[in-house]
């Protein structure tokens, strides 16, 4: 082993440390698909099928199923468990990144753009909320540092030696997120494009994951495309879907916030910069990184699909390497560069404060929801019917909490229940993130009629109404 890659692995070993050290300190919880995906996950490793057809429920991701599938197996704890391994996910992503950027331009730029891409505040988010986006993006980047270490050792496009690793990647990718469809058949053609003739051997790696996806929606839900089109319902119940024209903003807004305004501005320059002095190795990955990204991106706009930002992790992510690129081309620019992000820390340096405002109010809305759920009145108010919420919006967590199936927890904004436990919620940011939902009135965050007040932790409170003893 080289003294470098000793190094390297020393600062990775570092950052595991660093990263478990923070998920101990700072517990922080799943996100929305995160905790559908563990209540999937525990519905699967009890010999049932994932309740794909819940209301509301987000689009099913196979390979995070199996994932939380396995985690469900060690039992309530599961869920802090998938934090710590979206963490994990975060360092094995920026690592792919250094070995991306290294295999492109050198050390000093994979470096760089390792550091820019791992302290993304949103990318950090993502880690804390067990995004289904980092172990994505760990599997996207790792399988783009293989193949352009494969394509600097000198393994042409049309050498299909080595690539058995860059499409296992990809396959496990394509089951995660549909972006990783477009680079499998973008990579099958790059493959082609030498020979100019089609590999027909490598089809099958190519349809793969969205075979076995729709295999999976077609057991669950007789509906082998259920994916796109719940996801398409769901987009027009939450007001989601946008008109085309304002996609191309999104897109410049999104990318520039998920990347950061300077290191984008720093990327349009190190590519220009590394095509005039033709200074790169294996460029194909980087671009195709970014185009498959904006292309899904667009395609999901098109589609009438919802628009969100983490729809472009990929392409943010992307542009990272060149902006790694250009300020490590020499000493004035690495401290023109140094300056100028002192400077943005100092203008956002308020992005700090609300980084660690969202994570406790994350880590007090979980304690607070799970206390109430635990209270003698909850507790007794059970056995008279369903626990039910304003909205959609911590179903998937109380059901989780409670260990709980989809008839034992349930929305007010789907069905009115006159028994059982209905929670309801004060305080203004915890109405507004929780009480309230797209699609769902605010009435239902009001006592229902007949239920009687029960305990109250934090901002929930608990109201109980049992039917009449026959």
């Amino acid at each position: 082993m080289t003294r470098d890659r000793r190094i390297e692995l020393y600062v990775v070993g570092a950052a595991v440390v660093a990263a478990v050290l923070f998920w101990a300190l700072v517990p922080t919880y799943p996100n929305y698909d995160a905790y559908y995906a563990l209540d999937w996950g525990r519905e699967i490793v009890r010999g049932h099928l994932p309740t794909f057809q819940a209301y509301q429920a987000p689009t099913q991701h196979p390979l995070y199923l199996v994932i939380t599938a396995l985690f469900g197996l060690v039992g309530e704890s599961a869920d802090r468990l998938l934090v710590l391994f979206t963490c994990l996910c975060h360092v094995a992503f920026t690592y792919a990144v250094y070995r991306l950027g290294t295999a492109i331009w050198d050390r000093r730029a994979g470096a760089m753009a390792a550091f820019l891409a791992g302290s993304s505040f949103a990318l950090l988010l993502y880690a804390a909320r067990a995004y289904v986006d980092e172990p994505f993006l760990a599997l996207v980047l790792w399988a783009g540092a293989l193949e352009a270490e494969r394509t600097v050792r000198g393994g042409d496009a049309g050498a299909r030696a080595g690539t058995g690793p860059v499409w296992a990647l990809l396959i496990l990718a394509g089951l995660l997120r549909p972006e990783a469809w477009l680079l499998g058949g973008a990579y099958w053609l790059w493959l082609c494009w030498p020979d100019r003739r089609p590999l027909w051997k490598l089809v099958p790696l190519v349809v793969a994951a969205p075979l076995l996806w729709c295999l999976v929606d077609a057991i669950v839900t007789g509906d082998p495309l259920f994916s796109l089109h719940s996801t398409s319902d769901l987009a027009d119940e939450l007001n989601r879907s946008q008109s085309f024209s304002k996609v191309p903003g999104d897109f410049v807004s999104f990318l520039a916030d998920t990347a950061r305004l300077p290191v984008a501005l720093a990327a349009i320059a190190g590519t220009v910069w590394s095509f005039r002095q033709r200074d790169f190795r294996a460029a194909h990955v980087p671009i195709a990184l970014f185009l498959a990204g904006s292309i899904t991106f667009l395609a999901t706009s098109a589609a009438g699909l919802s628009v969100l930002p983490r729809y472009l992790t990929v392409p943010a992510v992307a542009l990272c390497l060149p902006a790694g690129y250009i300020v490590t081309r020499s000493r004035a620019l690495l401290a023109v560069a140094v300056v100028a992000g002192l400077a943005f820390v100092i203008v956002r340096a308020d992005a700090f404060g609300k980084l660690a405002t969202e994570l406790r109010f994350i880590r007090s809305t979980h304690d607070d929801l799970a206390a109430v759920l635990h209270s003698p009145t909850v507790r007794a108010g059970r056995a008279c019917g369903p626990v039910t919420l304003p909205n959609y919006r911590l179903v998937p967590d109380t059901r989780w909490i409670l260990d709980a199936t989809q008839k034992q927890v349930g929305s007010r904004s789907a069905v009115q229940r006159d028994h059982g436990v209905a929670l309801l919620l004060v305080g203004e940011k915890l109405l507004r993130r929780y009480g309230f939902a797209d699609g769902a009135s605010p009435k239902t965050n009001a006592p229902p009629d007949g239920f009687l007040r029960g305990d109250m932790r934090g901002g929930f409170t608990a109201y109980i109404a049992c039917p009449p003893a026959r």
